[in-house]
């Protein structure tokens, strides 16, 4: 029986943990670094000055940033697709809670990803989720963003082929990178489907990982306590199998939705900025861009990315204030404006009617 047909019963308490001195440390390092990035890098690699980039700024209409909010909102929507594939019984609803909720906390820490994670436990576990359906979903959800992220500078250099320009060493090399870590992470997933011990081995590391915020966010005489994610995936191989196997679809058309729909942002962005490349060497750019924010260093790679941004576009022949401003004002669509809407899905999860889970 999924979670959504059981009758309603008083909820649990479920709180996210308190931020200790040093998260909000790391927050606030991070947050100083990616500000610096932007405040300093972007007119350096640009070579120009934030009076032009603010002329081009200031060029974005009414008009123009509300389509790009609703691209933005589109594409969110879409990824709803792989959360509601990965995890049966949950509506799109509340996947778009738990989606903009998870990013908003990951857009705050560097490394963010784990603290994702926790709200995934926490959303779902609140909605009477069981352990292992939700670990599940972070596990195959997880692979399939990475296999389409890395896969992104690949399809980059078919796109390009068509173009008589020669590819920078860079994008090459960093097209090669994404081609090794797409081919390894699915080769761990075909792994640890099919073979117990490499199941406990990927359980060990997420433990190490992310085991001490799932901990936390236990009660009742198990807080604290850690659940051994190792023994956790050899209990559920054929769950995951399962889940791949009836899921594989919706996921992937929320990962490839998502990804497709925030390139059309781009590149509208980059029109209403006045920049105008070949789409080819748009989308490589793009593509570029959404590996980089991988990058753990700053919170959801930002400022990185600008920045590797902006230099692919600058070197491509993009006019370097515009390209700066449009890689800016993205950035404000696909990471800040995410923090508002993030408090929008926590609001919208308190009120939500809560489930005791089944374990």
């Amino acid at each position: 029986m999924s979670p959504a047909s059981r009758a309603p019963a008083p909820a649990p308490e479920t709180t996210f943990p308190k931020p200790t001195p040093r998260t909000v440390l790391q927050a606030v390092l991070g947050l100083g670094l990616a500000m610096a990035i932007i405040a300093f890098g972007l007119p350096y690699f640009a070579d120009t000055t934030w009076a032009k980039i603010g002329t081009h700024l200031g060029s974005v209409g009414p008009a123009s940033a509300l389509e790009l909010f609703g691209w933005m909102v589109l594409g969110l929507w879409c990824y709803t697709f792989t959360l509601t594939g990965s995890l049966p019984g949950l509506s799109h609803s509340k996947a778009l809670m738990m989606n903009v909720s998870g990013s908003a906390v990951g857009n705050m820490l560097p490394g963010g990803g784990a603290a994702g994670v926790a709200v995934t436990y926490l959303f779902g576990r609140s909605w009477g989720f069981s352990r292992m359906a939700i670990s599940t979903s972070i596990i195959v959800s997880g692979v399939w963003n990475v296999l389409a992220r890395v896969a992104l500078p690949l399809l980059g250099i078919v796109v390009l082929a068509r173009d008589q320009t020669a590819l920078p060493k860079s994008v090459r090399q960093g097209a090669f990178a994404a081609g090794v870590t797409a081919l390894v992470v699915l080769a761990v997933f075909i792994a640890m489907v099919i073979s117990d011990e490499r199941a406990r081995q990927l359980g060990g590391l997420l433990d190490r990982r992310v085991g001490h915020l799932l901990a936390r966010l236990r009660r009742g005489p198990k807080k604290g306590q850690r659940l051994d994610l190792a023994t956790v995936l050899q209990n559920q191989r054929s769950r995951l199998a399962s889940v791949t196997a009836h899921g594989w679809f919706p996921m992937t058309f929320g990962v490839v939705g998502f990804l497709g729909i925030y390139f059309v942002l781009f590149w509208r962005t980059m029109e209403a900025v006045g920049v105008e490349i070949p789409l080819p060497k748009l989308f490589a750019a793009y593509a570029i861009g959404r590996l980089l924010t991988a990058v753990g260093v700053t919170p959801g790679g930002l400022g990185i990315t600008e920045a590797g941004t902006l230099s692919v576009l600058v070197a491509w022949g993009a006019p370097p204030a515009p390209a700066a401003a449009g890689v800016l004002i993205f950035a404000l669509y696909t990471h800040v404006f995410e923090v508002p809407l993030g408090l929008l899905g926590w609001l919208g999860w308190s009120l939500s009617p809560k489930v005791p889970p089944p374990d």
